[in-house]
């Protein structure tokens, strides 16, 4: 069994910064991509970003390329979202997520990934 455990939300300015975390127990953690969600409220979840088994390639949704970056540390059995230049348009709770297929690269549709963590609220204010 995998459990996913996000931290590192809060409350912040436009233009401040956030580092999510998101702890995984179980075996295999280096053996599978990674996903950071966020869901809106009366939005659809949305793909942030992702990132492969090794951490060697990652990818971003357009909206936050240039701003967020996810990394891994596999040692820990954790990955990370930075999030600089917060706008309030990225106010939302955001989830991590392990991608289903062990070595394969992560993609942005959520019934791709098979655990998922509890969530942490981000909120940004203008």
């Amino acid at each position: 069994q995998v459990q996913l455990v996000e931290s590192g939300g809060g409350l912040v300015q436009a233009g401040g910064s956030l580092r999510l975390s998101c702890a995984a127990s179980g075996r295999s953690f280096g053996s599978y991509a990674m996903g950071w969600f966020r869901q809106a409220p009366g939005k659809e979840r949305e793909f942030v970003a992702g990132i492969s088994w090794s951490g060697g390639s990652t990818y971003y949704v357009d909206s936050v390329q240039g701003r967020f970056t996810i990394s891994r540390d596999n040692a820990k059995n954790t990955v990370y979202l930075q999030m600089n230049n917060l706008k309030p348009e990225d106010t939302a709770v955001y989830y991590c997520a392990r991608y289903r297929s062990s070595y394969e690269v992560p993609r942005s549709r959520p019934n791709e990934y098979d655990y998922w963590g509890q969530g942490t609220q981000v909120t940004v204010s203008s």
